[in-house]
């Protein structure tokens, strides 16, 4: 009777602490739901938040990469109306340098330039070239060429206004090259160059020897040259950055185009006949040698044949030695 007992006191036992495992088990995985559940709607209250207020600025950097100056290719910009403007959108946090290549035709091509520069200047920029050509005789066919320089945060709208207030816009072609690799390896060799200087001046005022003072110096001026290399190449790296390029080709009315021809790649037809034309130039000019130096050679082959000829009649006329006189 006392082993049934205790029997069943065990059995009851392990019923309830199954039964108190399986409640603590389904309150465990409960309270696990509704952490999961609330940490997902705080990351998809988070996510909401940031489309309006943290993802603005990579949306933003997006569509500048869209609309940057170089994703432009030149037969969209080609034959372009007089008041259309650029599209042009600058990236930001980027070190770019910005060119364009516009081409107008003006009714008079000394005011078309003049106004170029007003604009450049307006904007806080300047002329770096200008090249005219004109014809007293025939001002219509005039032609000039003006480089500007121009603020890369005024570009787009500098751009616009070239394009359209300057004349009949013929072509416009934009390029945009990423440089923010090279300006910060730039700027790393420069500090790299400006501590290693800085240690080298440190252990000069300890040097003992004078061939140790002399080691040191030189090898402190050889780091000074490649700071200033570098240096150099840092200042226009920024200037190239700070400025964008536009280079303006304006036509009179009767004026010719400059056709533009891109340059095939080298290949086995080309190395032919870059070969045949350095032959037949190498053989023309070795016979024009010949033919300058044929006269003088004629004269010399003929004043040799007269000299050989006078010694050899000298020597026939010469008298023959008479033979020795026998000794007694």
């Amino acid at each position: 009777m006392l082993n049934r007992l205790s029997l069943n006191r065990r059995a009851a036992r392990t019923r309830f602490g199954a039964a108190a495992g399986l409640a603590i088990g389904g309150a465990m995985l409960a309270g696990g739901m509704l952490l999961a559940g609330c940490s997902g709607s705080a990351a998809s209250s988070a996510a909401a938040s940031s489309g309006f207020g943290i993802a603005a600025p990579s949306a933003a950097a997006a569509a500048p990469a869209a609309g940057v100056p170089g994703a432009r290719s030149a037969g969209n910009a080609t034959g372009q109306s007089a008041g259309a403007g650029t599209t042009a959108v600058l990236a930001p946090a980027s070190d770019i340098i910005y060119t364009a290549q516009l081409t107008v035709r003006a009714a008079n091509v000394s005011s078309a330039a003049a106004k170029a520069a007003q604009i450049a200047e307006g904007v806080g920029g300047y002329i770096s070239n200008e090249t005219t050509s004109a014809d007293p005789d025939q001002p219509s066919e005039a032609t000039a060429t003006v480089q500007l320089k121009v603020p890369v945060a005024s570009y787009p709208a500098a751009l616009g206004q070239l394009a359209g207030s300057l004349g009949t816009q013929l072509s416009l072609q934009e390029q945009a090259q990423d440089v923010t690799e090279q300006v910060a390896d730039v700027n790393s060799q420069v500090a790299s160059y400006e501590a290693a200087i800085t240690q080298l001046r440190t252990l000069l005022s300890h040097a003992g020897s004078v061939g140790d003072l002399l080691s040191v110096q030189n090898q402190i001026n050889n780091e000074e040259s490649a700071l200033e290399a570098m240096q150099a190449q840092q200042r226009a790296l920024s200037h190239e950055t700070t400025y964008a390029t536009v280079s303006i080709t304006i036509l009179g009315p009767k004026a010719k185009p400059v056709p533009h021809h891109s340059k095939a790649p080298p290949s086995l037809a080309g190395g032919l006949g870059a070969g045949w034309h350095a032959l037949k130039v190498t053989v023309s000019w070795a016979l024009a040698f010949l033919g300058a130096i044929a006269p003088f050679a004629a004269i010399a082959a003929i004043a040799g044949y007269a000299i050989y000829r006078g010694r050899r009649r000298m020597i026939r006329r010469r008298p023959a030695p008479r033979p020795a006189a026998p000794e007694n």
